[in-house]
C-alpha cells in the first residue's frame, strides 16, 4: 500500500496538462484550494467534479493508476464519512438502530466532506504528476519573487518545498523496505496489544529517521560539492514562459469560480 503512493512522482508526458507553465499550475492549485470551500450543494460539486475529472483526462495519465494513489488515505475518507454520518444529528432520520441514528444530513454533509477531501487531493497529485520538481522550484521562485523587497528567502523557500515533495515517494519506499526488513526478524507491527504495536513502531521510525537524517546530509554535501550557492547568480537552462494556453486554464478557473459562486444553495 505504500507504495502505491503517487503524490512527490513525476510522470513524464506531453499532454496539455504538462505543457502548462508551473506558474499556472501552482496558481491553479491555490486558488483550487479556495473555490473547493464554495460548493455546497449536488449542483456545485458535480461541476467542480467535473472539471476535476477533465483535468485528469487532459494529463493523458492512465486513471487506474492515478486510481492506485488514492489507496493509501482510502482510510481518511471512509473515516471521515462515517464521523459525520454518525455524529451528526439534522435533519430527517434514515435509520436506527440501538444507540446508533443515521440522519440524511449527516449522509450529505459526510458524503460532500469526503468528496471535498478527495479533490484537494487529486489536484494536487496532478501538479506533482505533471510538473518537475525543477519546474516546480522555478515555478514558486517566480511567483515569490515581489517578496524578495522584504527580504524574504524565496529561492530558498520554493527549493524545501520542492525537496520535501521529491522525497515523499523516497520516505515511502524506504518505509516499505524497513517494515519488510523488520517482519522478517519476527516484528509484528499488525496484531498483540496496542503496547506492543507501539513498541514495534519504535522499531520503524527509528531507523526511518535515521535515514531520513542520513539523506539530507548526502543532499547537502551533493549541493556544496556542486557549488550551490543560493539562488544568487544562478542561471536557468529552461526559461518558463506563459502562453495563450496558461491564460487559457486561468480564465476557465476564474469561470469556474464565478459559476459555482451562483449555483451555491
Amino acid at each position: 500500500m505504500i507504495n502505491s503512493m503517487i503524490i512527490g512522482k513525476y510522470v513524464p508526458g506531453r499532454s496539455l496538462i504538462h505543457r502548462l507553465d508551473p506558474r499556472t499550475k501552482l496558481l491553479m492549485m491555490f486558488f483550487y484550494v479556495f473555490i473547493v470551500f464554495l460548493a455546497n450543494n449536488v449542483w456545485t460539486y458535480t461541476l467542480l467534479t467535473l472539471f476535476t475529472l477533465s483535468l485528469l483526462l487532459l494529463s493523458k495519465i492512465p486513471f487506474s493508476f492515478i486510481v492506485k494513489g488514492f489507496k493509501p488515505i482510502l482510510w481518511v475518507i471512509v473515516f471521515t464519512l462515517l464521523l459525520h454520518v454518525l455524529m451528526t444529528k439534522e435533519g430527517n432520520m434514515l435509520f436506527q438502530f440501538g444507540w446508533i441514528e443515521i440522519y440524511d444530513k449527516g449522509v450529505q454533509q459526510g458524503f460532500f466532506i469526503s468528496l471535498r477531501f478527495l479533490l484537494l487531493i487529486a489536484i494536487t497529485t496532478l501538479l506533482t504528476l505533471t510538473t518537475t520538481p525543477i519546474e516546480v522550484t522555478d515555478g514558486m521562485e517566480k511567483l515569490l519573487a515581489p517578496f524578495k523587497r522584504w527580504n524574504m528567502p524565496v529561492h530558498e523557500l520554493a527549493l524545501m518545498m520542492s525537496i520535501s515533495l521529491r522525497f515523499i515517494p523516497t520516505l515511502m519506499e524506504e518505509t516499505e523496505k524497513i517494515i519488510k526488513a523488520q517482519a522478517a526478524r519476527g516484528v509484528d507491527f499488525s496484531s498483540g496489544p496496542f503496547s506492543e504495536r507501539m513498541k514495534a513502531m519504535t522499531s520503524l521510525l527509528i531507523p526511518l529517521f535515521i535515514s531520513a537524517f542520513k539523506r539530507a546530509e548526502e543532499l547537502a554535501i551533493a549541493m556544496e560539492v556542486r557549488g550551490y550557492r543560493g539562488g544568487e547568480g544562478r542561471t536557468k537552462w529552461r526559461q518558463l514562459t506563459w502562453s495563450y494556453l496558461d491564460t487559457l486554464f486561468m480564465l476557465s478557473l476564474i469561470s469556474l469560480s464565478i459559476l459555482l459562486w451562483l449555483l451555491r444553495s
